[in-house]
């Protein structure tokens, strides 16, 4: 059953950064941010802040723990069925406000190892992390500013409480309380050595040349120790990126920083559907010359584009799933998108959702994105498991929205952050073919992460 929701126009300065706002709840559990962070993108128009959530999911392993208006449970169920299930019976369907992608309903995140609830895969990485499979907040209000007109706009349903509207424009003009600076407190280490990498590496290989996969995804993960406010952080790495798909999410443990420049799945409300993955990287120059070349060289390179292909390929596959019979196409194949750190080798494949789906079922039948796993995606699944140290949790996992009005936007959690009990890790890794070189692909996981580890280092170096 639907609720009756009110659309408030803020009287907010198109000027106004979202961060300015959302600064003033940022330290609450729950609170969370979708956002576009200044980039000049196709996929930037608006920012989206949520917090104080009716109803909060978790999921751990087999088990998702459900808190509501009327109290708690557990369940075993599917947990992506759940999720759509509560949001159906706490603030039911709604149809479109004009062009807002977001009129309240599901924000959070899908952990790359909640994929083990789709799939059988074995268990061999360690996981030593707090933070949960899944966490989705049902919000009832929102906060969005539409980048391109410069409005801001208050959307709520009367049944729930929300903020005043002059209370929320009071709060943009104001400086939020700064908390404790954040600072690293010991060098950021990988969880692998260079000689450790390479063997994986020709292990990977092997795998290759035995018909086991075309391709294999292959990452590091960097730790370091940290003081101070996570929010800090996320602004200094904000302000480095640019990326259209940044986040930060604030759990009662933990935080997540994310600062990713790629498109998972999204489902407008007329049912298209589109994917843009990433596969090719190179590095960015100051020197103009240089920083083209580097460009054009990403364009034409047979072996990233190869890479690519096998991406479009798994992805056009995973999205039939749930899309109407030949509908599925691939209007963008080897763009060249630039982000502030590399240029990147980007494709987009789109779909129109079959009329009895749900963008749910989508994200189930496609999950984890195929462009941070391999090709086929289970066996290249099962040899991650074995290679990498530790589970990746929120790593390749998606950061998103899934509306009332049936609106999906979710991301690849790629440049992503996790800050847990003091510890800070941060991912990078690239997708391993058969004439993949070595110190190549070494140097790429590098370039990947030369806006982040240096940005929060200070004196810390990385060993």
């Amino acid at each position: 059953m639907s609720q009756p929701i009110t659309l408030t126009e803020l009287d907010i300065a198109p000027s106004k950064d979202m961060t300015e706002l959302f600064a003033h709840y940022q330290a609450s559990a729950w609170a969370m941010l979708l956002d576009a962070s200044g980039a000049e993108h196709s996929n930037a128009d608006f920012d989206i802040m949520v917090a104080q959530p009716i109803a909060t999911l978790i999921t751990r392993g087999d088990h998702t723990h459900i808190e509501h208006p009327d109290g708690h449970c557990t369940s075993e169920a599917d947990p992506l069925t759940l999720l759509k299930d509560w949001q159906q019976k706490l603030l039911g369907q709604q149809a479109s406000f004009g062009d807002l992608p977001f009129i309240g309903g599901a924000v959070g995140f899908w952990g790359y190892d909640l994929g083990r609830r789709f799939e059988q895969l074995p268990c061999q990485s360690k996981d030593d992390y707090q933070t949960p499979d899944m966490a989705v907040g049902l919000y009832s209000w929102a906060v969005l500013k539409d980048k391109r007109a410069g409005c801001w706009y208050l959307i709520r349903h009367e049944s729930y409480d929300a903020p005043d509207p002059g209370h929320l424009t009071t709060l943009a003009n104001q400086t939020a309380e700064q908390n404790t600076p954040f600072s690293l407190t010991q060098p950021w280490q990988s969880n692998m050595t260079e000689a450790e990498y390479k063997k994986k590496l020709n292990r990977i290989h092997d795998y290759l040349l035995s018909g086991d996969c075309y391709q294999v995804n292959l990452a590091q993960r960097f730790t370091s120790a940290y003081r101070g406010d996570e929010w800090q952080a996320y602004l200094k790495l904000r302000q480095a990126n640019q990326a259209p798909f940044s986040a930060f999410i604030r759990l009662e443990n933990a935080s997540i920083a994310s600062i990713s420049p790629e498109r998972f799945l999204s489902v407008h409300s007329s049912g298209k559907v589109q994917t843009k993955p990433i596969k090719g990287t190179r590095p960015r120059f100051t020197d103009m010359a240089q920083d083209l070349a580097s460009a054009n060289e990403l364009s034409q390179a047979p072996k990233d584009r190869a890479e690519n292909l096998m991406i479009v390929d798994l992805l056009r596959n995973d999205i039939s799933k749930q899309c109407q019979p030949g509908s599925v196409s691939v209007p963008e194949l080897f763009a060249i998108e630039s982000f502030p750190a590399v240029h990147h080798l980007v494709s987009t494949i789109e779909g129109q959702l079959e009329d009895n789906a749900c963008p749910l079922d989508l994200l189930r039948g496609a999950f984890p994105g195929g462009s941070i796993t391999g090709a086929p995606k289970i066996r290249a699944m099962e040899i991650i498991d074995e290679l990498e140290p530790h589970r990746r949790n929120i790593y390749c996992g998606s950061i998103g929205y899934y509306s009332l009005c049936g609106r999906m936007d979710t991301s690849i959690c790629i440049r992503t952050l996790l800050c847990e009990q003091g510890k800070i890790h941060c991912w990078a890794g690239g997708g391993i073919v058969l004439d993949s070189q070595p110190d190549e692909e070494y140097a790429e996981t590098y370039h990947k992460v030369n806006k982040i580890l240096p940005v929060l280092s200070g004196e810390a170096g990385v060993e």
